[in-house]
């Protein structure tokens, strides 16, 4: 049941939903990956890595809350439970412990790699039934694949 009429076809509204509801767990699992790895951070380049970590964060969570919106919008529950996240998201695990700032720096990228991937595989998804949501994802990739120039920047 939806208490919010959709704007889009119910066919279009599942696609645009399944693309919503997938950014939306990988955003807030990004933001998860990003702040455990900002906790445990060490090495000589820990300040810098530390704080580049919180700027992921802040990005993720900034995004995910206006993917989630654009869901409730077209008449779709966005689900950011954490029992969601744990049986759907595709970031692999941070490993235990203190992690070496080059560690961390690989750890981003590559959950960087897998997020964008994604996203860009949900903006061709959304190309033709809804524009404006595939507007969100464009904007948010964007913004992903300016952290993660860093990131590699930050190893080179």
């Amino acid at each position: 049941m939806s208490v919010v009429k959709s704007p889009l076809s119910e066919s279009d509204r599942k696609v645009v939903g399944d693309a919503l509801q997938g950014a939306l767990v990988d955003l807030i699992d990004l933001s998860l990956v990003a702040k455990q790895v900002h906790w445990n951070v060490v090495g000589p380049r820990f300040r810098s890595v530390h704080l580049q970590l919180d700027d992921v964060v802040d990005t993720a969570r900034q995004h995910s809350d206006t993917v989630a919106e654009r869901a409730s919008a077209v008449g779709v529950n966005p689900d950011g439970r954490s029992k969601t996240l744990a049986k759907t998201t595709a970031i692999d695990l941070v490993p235990d412990g203190w992690i070496k700032d080059v560690d961390a720096v690989r750890v981003l990228v590559d959950a960087l790699k897998v997020v964008i991937d994604r996203m860009r595989q949900r903006i061709e998804e959304t190309d033709r039934p809804d524009p404006v949501s595939q507007d969100i994802l464009i904007t948010l990739t964007a913004d992903l694949e300016k952290h993660a120039w860093m990131f590699q920047a930050e190893s080179a």
